[in-house]
């Protein structure tokens, strides 16, 4: 049994980075950049009105005469001479001979001609070339995750096309005999399945929407077979069976496919029974079959892993710092991971904490480490946590 440290350790060192594909940008969402971005051009690429107005020769001047009109889109080019102005619109391109835009609202227009009630300062409401980004910047570092403001900003350079980590490939599967589909009629002695949906949920909502859902009976032929298939991804997630009960076939199955383990059991509770190992570039976590132990296993490791194959460069764990609203202990010798509430820096632990219960994990919005060398906590003590469920 290792500590939870060496655990991410071991799961850190046995990651790597999938290889880069080019794909259209309108595709790329959730993707990270696998190199650096440089301006193709700058932003703007030429002088640009900032508002609706009227484009001239600044000067001490109290009337214009209106010579023409400029509207986004626009190309045209005016011999101003210092007296004249064009009608301008916003994202239109200025005139060469015009370097001031004076806003509609700070004239009185009669006929061809404008009345300049307040003077701006020179140079007013036009955009410089390059306002934004030069041409050859350094806009975006390798390891950006795109987002929908990532895509229009490269969309704003003419891109169509990025150099990105390809996503993982996942397959998930959930063992065990006692497991029925939500909606159907529950029998004697089973319990409806949850970690299927709850993983898979988690998985998505994190951006890896490639994701194939397998179920197994406790058989161990049928348990080889699908983890047979699950192996052709690049990384497979087994909910239950890990354990040495006489209907726990998982691991024997991983064995007889050539998966080589790296580590079996942590020291932590709950998830005490978590397997990682690998089959060439496939990675495999066996997570406890229980639901809040499942989901502890899969936020602090196979979430990091699944960073690192994706390209993030911001693939530790999100831990930050609160103080405990009141009295805790570890009895347990063991790293503890305990669901609670943080509010304003404070952080209240909840009773319920079995790692069959989810209660407390769909309720809370913190998961608290309690390191394993820590027997009390007293109330005010500063405390490492894990947000959760947060938008």
């Amino acid at each position: 049994m290792i500590s939870v440290s060496k655990a991410l350790d071991l799961i850190k060192s046995h990651s790597s980075q999938l290889p880069t594909v080019k794909m259209p940008l309108r595709d790329s969402y959730g993707c990270f950049l696998a190199e650096e971005v440089l301006a193709p051009i700058s932003l703007p690429s030429f002088r640009q009105s900032a508002m609706d107005g009227y484009a001239f020769r600044s000067g001490e001047i109290s009337e214009l005469e209106v010579v023409g009109e400029c509207k986004a889109g626009d190309a045209l080019e005016f011999e101003l001479l210092e007296n004249q102005a064009v009608r301008i619109f916003t994202g239109a391109r200025v005139p060469d001979r015009a370097d001031t835009v004076i806003i509609q609202e700070h004239v009185e227009a009669g006929g061809s001609k404008i009345s300049i009630l307040q003077l701006p300062e020179k140079y007013a409401n036009v955009r410089k070339v390059g306002e934004q980004v030069q041409a050859g910047d350094h806009v975006l570092p390798a390891g950006t995750k795109i987002n929908e403001s990532i895509i229009g900003f490269l969309a704003s350079f003419g891109i169509t096309e990025v150099l990105v980590f390809n996503k993982p490939k996942i397959t998930l599967i959930v063992t065990g005999n006692e497991l029925q589909e939500p909606g159907s009629h529950l029998k004697p002695g089973c319990i409806y399945e949850s970690n299927a949906i709850m993983l898979e949920s988690a998985l998505k909502s994190r951006g890896f929407d490639s994701v194939r859902l397998l179920k197994v009976e406790d058989d161990l032929e049928s348990t080889k077979k699908v983890i047979a298939t699950g192996l052709e991804s690049d990384l497979l997630l087994i909910s239950g069976g890990i354990s040495v009960g006489d209907y726990d076939f998982v691991n024997e199955s991983l064995q007889a496919n050539g998966v080589r383990e790296i580590f079996y059991k942590v020291n932590q509770k709950p998830g005490k029974p978590l397997w990682f190992g690998k089959k060439e570039s496939t990675l495999v976590f066996a997570l406890p079959g229980n639901p809040s132990s499942s989901l502890t296993c899969f936020l602090i490791y196979a979430l990091s892993a699944l960073k690192i194959m994706s390209g993030n460069t911001n693939f530790n764990l999100d831990f930050q710092s609160g103080i405990l609203k009141h009295r805790t202990f570890n009895k347990f010798g063991k790293t503890v991971f305990l669901l609670g509430t943080e509010k304003n820096g404070e952080i209240e632990i909840f009773e319920k904490q079995a790692s069959s219960m989810l209660i407390s994990y769909a309720l809370g919005n913190a998961l608290v480490m309690i390191p394993e060398q820590l027997e009390i906590l007293e109330a005010g003590e500063s405390v490492q946590f894990l947000p959760i469920n947060r938008n």
